[in-house]
């Protein structure tokens, strides 16, 4: 009988153990997918987007002729000429198809330099590491709201310090018309992503009537997620025309 019962024990304690081995090797299954989908999320798709992004800003340039050059100092707003209507000369015949890269963006600060394309759908636009522009809203120059979203994370992620944006930083479009420096202005730390007024003609926030402007202007809206690594809320970053000529 005390036989039985020792075997009885044996075998149970063996099958114990089996199972923890099992759950263990589950656990570190799991682990290691959790640690890929990690790494394919922050660095794979960062990569391959920058990339992507780069090879488009190449391939503008080479249509547009001639290589951009090297960023100017930011213009001082305080100085700088009223802005004066848009370039009259080689303008677009049709708007931008969708999804198509048609300008670049450079921060000089933040070392940012990305396409825009027309549209702000993640698949299409946002996820290939472009920044997108907002249908419906003006173009760069234009009198009215040049307005635009990007990646604050992933992807390529080229408005991940737009936060870190002082009044008077450099906010550079190049497009085949002509090139168009905007004067960091104001900032809106936080709004909901409903907040639609933050892109309107005269941008003021519907959630926080404070922020914006009250009166027509040529203006660039760039838009992105907060806080990191959510898409709770949205940061929004406003500049103002300061200079422009024909390319």
């Amino acid at each position: 009988m005390r036989q039985r019962r020792g075997a009885g024990r044996r075998r149970a304690r063996a099958a114990l153990a089996r199972g923890l081995w099992a759950a263990a090797e589950v656990t570190v299954t799991l682990g290691v997918v959790v640690l890929l989908l990690v790494v394919h999320q922050l660095w794979w798709t960062n990569r391959q987007a920058q990339e992507r992004a780069e090879r488009t800003v190449q391939r503008l340039e080479r249509d547009w002729g001639s290589r951009a050059g090297g960023p100017e100092p930011a213009p001082d707003p305080a100085t700088a000429p009223a802005p004066a209507p848009a370039p009259t000369r080689r303008e677009p015949r049709d708007p931008p198809r969708w999804d198509q890269a048609y300008a670049v963006l450079r921060i000089p600060r933040l070392g940012v330099v990305a396409p825009v394309a027309q549209g702000v759908g993640r698949r299409g636009v946002l996820d290939q590491g472009y920044i997108g522009h907002y249908p419906g809203t003006a173009q760069p120059g234009r009198a009215g709201n040049f307005a635009v979203a990007g990646h604050r994370n992933t992807h390529g992620e080229p408005f991940r310090y737009i936060n870190r944006l002082r009044s008077g930083d450099m906010v550079r479009i190049e497009t085949r018309e002509g090139i168009f420096d905007y004067a960091v202005d104001r900032r809106l730390a936080q709004t909901t992503p409903r907040d639609t007024g933050v892109i309107e003609p005269v941008p003021r926030s519907l959630v926080r009537p404070s922020a914006g402007y009250g009166e027509p202007g040529y203006y660039l809206t760039m838009t992105t997620c907060t806080p990191e690594f959510s898409s709770r809320y949205r940061l929004v970053v406003w500049a103002k025309l300061t200079s422009m000529r024909p390319r």
